[in-house]
């Protein structure tokens, strides 16, 4: 028997596993994560939430680990329907979130409580703001972000574009909508699956897909295709759908994804000290974002957004059940 509490950060799903897990072997996150990838024993409990008939082909989830060390109160494993994730900035919200209502970390009724969690790419901190014992909204501060490329030529069924690649916790790379002659909006979703998983897959084989610092980290995660909506008074203004995994198309503006945008924002000069970037995603919900310190090399940032339980689950799995861990259908 497996049990799991969901939420959902801006419309992208989130399943915590909360019991039913076999120990996982390492001794910091990114080992258990390796242990995970290879072990088809805890590998086929993702298998078996990810996919019909007990998920979808756009579930996400995570399974909870121990912290590197005592700075953390808990670690994290994330996954998709294809494998292991090395950051997950929506996660983090609903984890900061889940960690509060739960007692898991004990939180002020009124004002904010941080939750530390380690994460393949590091650790992370949500901070969760409270108002009457109630986690309102949360932001996290991320790892590092940095730029790894600019106007990085790929070869599209729709001609050859310039995409820029950046790092948020995950590698991600940035191309314009316009540039493959789309438009961020749902009568467009299929195209702008297929645009985001063709220049992923040509990108992931290349040297703008090498994490310089840890080679478990490489790999290009996702392709962000968006419209640059100008600027508010508070910022620039951009939407987007990122296109993770093999085709799988986040619903929230993605949380590691908007500090990879932040990183190439700030670099073009458009995130003066004090300006948010305000991302809204293909369905309409929106994260807000901003650098809170930056180096030469690379940028602190600060996202924010809104997570909210939607139901707690106990899964099981009937030997006689010839569809064992379910199937996959896009």
């Amino acid at each position: 028997m497996i049990t799991t509490t969901d939420y959902h950060t801006a419309g992208e799903p989130f399943r915590i596993v909360t019991a039913g897990v076999p120990e996982i072997p390492g001794a910091t996150v990114l080992e258990r994560r390796a242990a995970a990838q290879t072990s088809p024993e805890i590998d086929a409990v993702r298998q078996l939430l990810v996919r019909e008939p007990r998920g979808h082909a756009d579930m996400y989830g995570c399974f909870l680990v121990p912290p590197d060390d005592d700075g953390a109160e808990f670690g994290v494993l994330f996954w998709h329907k294809d494998g292991y994730s090395t950051a997950c900035g929506h996660g983090t919200i609903a984890l900061g979130a889940w960690a509060v209502r739960t007692g898991r970390v004990a939180a002020a009724s009124n004002g904010v409580t941080d939750v530390v969690m380690d994460v393949p790419s590091g650790r992370v901190t949500a901070a969760v703001s409270c108002v009457d014992g109630v986690a309102r909204r949360v932001s996290f501060r991320n790892v590092d972000s940095y730029v790894m490329g600019r106007d990085v030529e790929v070869v599209t069924k729709r001609g050859t574009v310039r995409v820029d690649v950046s790092y948020g916790g995950a590698i991600y790379a940035s191309v314009p909508a316009s540039a493959l002659g789309l438009a961020v909006v749902p009568e467009q979703y299929s195209e702008l699956i297929a645009a985001g998983r063709e220049i992923k897959w040509a990108l992931n084989a290349t040297e703008w897909a090498t994490h310089t610092g840890d080679s478990r980290l490489s790999g290009v995660y996702a392709t962000m295709i968006y419209d640059d909506l100008g600027d508010t008074p508070e910022g620039p203004h951009q939407r987007n759908i990122t296109v993770f995994a093999d085709g799988q198309a986040d619903r929230s503006p993605c949380g590691s994804g908007t500090s990879a945008r932040l990183a190439l924002l700030a670099a073009d000069g458009r995130l003066p000290a004090g300006a948010v970037l305000t991302h809204d995603s293909i369905i309409g919900t929106t994260f807000t974002g901003r650098v809170v310190s930056a180096t030469s090399d690379a940028v602190a940032t600060e996202i924010e957004g809104t997570a909210y339980q939607t139901g707690e689950c106990t899964f099981a799995l009937d030997p006689a059940d010839d569809l064992g861990t379910g199937f996959l259908l896009r």
